[in-house]
């Protein structure tokens, strides 16, 4: 809250963006044990529901769900001969709450800047929450923090809607959402992967928002003078 208030000192009198809403539709993707290469078969369909409110005119504070599929096998991206005979596979579903910080580069809200796009950068904190098979390979929570940054574009269609497209990953601090971690290392079933590597998950998509746009009144001069006096 006081970093909020400290971002609102420096809102400009003009400035009419204040809260907003959207939707996005994507795809989720990992990473980890069975899966440390990028192979689009394993890009699932995932959607996000978000609310936004301009602190300032470069930075965003943004809240959202999001929720999807993730999946993964050794048979798609073999590293070695071990992940060729361990096979293991996965198919979850996630569901995320996250809040995140995003900064604008341009003054793209301006109508009297000829740019009508930014690109941005978030980053914050997120909780998540995964399906597992019956059998687990330890006894983990299925609730997990992680940290999620990115970056992104957004285009002004108008004052009241504008498009983007964004792509973030996201920073876990668990190795079992593929439910392959640790082994014994004595016995050589295969089952077993790098405890010490934890999993990323990421998430890419476009996304529609609708501004509660309100038009700016004008300081009058008495209210100037008023300021200045103060």
């Amino acid at each position: 809250m006081l970093l909020i208030s400290l971002l609102a000192t420096g809102l400009p009198d003009s400035y009419g963006q204040g809260s907003e809403v959207g939707a996005g539709v994507g795809g989720l993707y990992y990473t980890g044990d069975l899966s440390r290469s990028f192979n689009i078969r394993a890009i699932r369909p995932a959607g996000t529901l978000f609310y936004r409110y301009n602190i300032s005119e470069p930075v965003s504070f943004r809240a959202s769900v999001t929720a999807g599929n993730l999946v993964g096998w050794d048979e798609y991206t073999p590293i070695d001969e071990f992940t060729s005979r361990r096979d293991a596979s996965f198919d979850i579903f996630l569901f995320e709450v996250s809040g995140v910080f995003e900064y604008h580069f341009l003054k793209w809200r301006e109508e009297n800047f000829p740019v009508r796009w930014s690109p941005y950068l978030f980053g914050g904190i997120a909780m998540f929450g995964f399906t597992a098979p019956d059998e687990k390979a330890e006894d983990y929570s299925q609730v997990q923090p992680s940290l999620p940054f990115g970056a992104g574009l957004k285009y002004i269609l108008n004052p009241k809607w504008y498009i983007g497209a964004e792509i973030g990953a996201r920073k876990t601090f668990t190795d079992y959402l593929d439910n392959v971690s640790k082994g014994d290392g004595v016995s050589k079933d295969y089952q077993y992967g790098n405890e010490y590597n934890t999993d990323l998950y990421y998430y890419a998509g476009i996304s529609i928002t609708y501004s509660f746009y309100t038009i700016p009144c004008p300081v009058s001069p008495y209210r100037r003078k008023y300021r200045q006096r103060r």
